[in-house]
């Protein structure tokens, strides 16, 4: 055994001997050779996805922001002339979008809506792939042709295209009485608006795609929304949301029901509820138990001769054909002109 042992170690260093070690540089040299497939495959450039929500929802902020700066606007003018301000309503909100587009995108700062969504726009132009992961916070801000052609698109282009629609409805270019120039102008600014609503449904079509470029100035100046800062995330309350459609619902239900409802007929169920017991004492009698007023025009319901307005009388006699006195609820089969003679066709 002793000598099997010494001849499988001998054998053994001699093969040892056979393999000399790599150099020194040789893992240097594989990692040369290797490094371009690697940055090939592992270092490709990953499209940035920027939410489509946050883009959306800040637009809508946006809105809100300008509608609640109109609001204080008007309110600071209410003491003048009545109408006055309606004049120059178009005036006023390009005033409103300039002074948002002022202090917000022109010294490189999101719009409020923007802010709270934690997103700016980048200057996609100027964006060049490269080798390396994009997470959305690279990029410059907009140069200052781009924001100045914003600034004309959204303040400028919107308030012109209001005054026009608003001078050629005022002038009526549509009607046929009008001469053949009106109504090519008034033509041409349909088919204008027409086309700018196909675009801007195909432009929405194709953000939902792909979620760049929420509108067609946008696209067109290749300004792209992206995220402002990496440790900002968009907390919503949707408990609130909850609630808020749920108010929103039963507020509608009730619009839509309450029309619906007998308002005698209810009122005669929770008459043993009431703790008010005056409504059928005489200081009442000379009141409409409806509409709760003096009577301009009374009328008497027969046979209880209990004295109501006409139109409050004449209106529940004609909704329902069994209608019964709101004070006594008997039923009332004809009405009497207060002082005059029977009207049998109640009913």
């Amino acid at each position: 055994m002793d000598t099997q042992t010494l001849a499988s170690s001998s054998s053994s260093t001699s093969g040892n001997s056979a393999n000399p070690p790599p150099p020194e540089d040789a893992w240097f040299n594989t990692y040369l050779k290797l490094f371009p497939q690697w940055q090939s495959v592992h270092t490709e450039m990953i499209p940035v996805e920027i939410s489509r929500v946050n883009q959306v929802d800040a637009a809508r902020l946006d809105v809100e922001m300008s509608a609640m700066l109109k609001e204080q606007l008007v309110k600071v003018f209410s003491l003048l002339k009545p109408g006055m301000l309606f004049q120059y309503e178009p005036e006023l909100e390009a005033f409103l979008e300039f002074l948002i587009w002022r202090f917000s995108i022109w010294v490189d700062k999101p719009t409020p809506g923007n802010a709270l969504m934690n997103l700016r726009y980048r200057d996609e132009r100027a964006v060049e792939p490269r080798g390396k992961v994009r997470t959305g916070l690279e990029g410059p801000g907009l140069t200052v042709s781009q924001k100045i052609w914003y600034c004309v698109a959204t303040v400028g282009g919107q308030y012109i295209w209001a005054r026009l629609q608003s001078f050629s409805a005022f002038r009526r270019w549509g009607d046929t009485e009008q001469r053949s120039l009106a109504r090519r102008s008034w033509f041409l600014l349909q088919r204008i608006e027409g086309f700018y609503k196909a675009a801007s449904f195909g432009n929405l079509l194709i953000f939902l795609l792909t979620g760049r470029y929420r509108s067609l100035i946008e696209r067109a100046l290749r300004a792209r929304l992206v995220y402002g800062s990496p440790n900002m995330n968009r907390s919503v309350s949707f408990e609130y949301m909850n609630r808020q459609l749920v108010w929103n619902e039963f507020s509608e239900m009730l619009l839509l029901l309450l029309p619906l409802l007998n308002s005698s007929s209810l009122r005669k169920v929770l008459r043993p509820f009431s703790k008010d017991k005056s409504s059928n004492s005489e200081g009442d009698e000379a009141l409409c138990p409806i509409c709760q007023a003096t009577p301009t025009t009374p009328f008497l319901a027969l046979p209880c001769q209990h004295r109501y307005c006409y139109y409050c009388l004449r209106t529940r006699c004609s909704a329902s054909m069994s209608f019964r006195c709101s004070r006594c609820s008997e039923p009332v089969v004809a009405v009497q002109r207060h002082g005059g003679s029977a009207n049998n066709d109640a009913q």
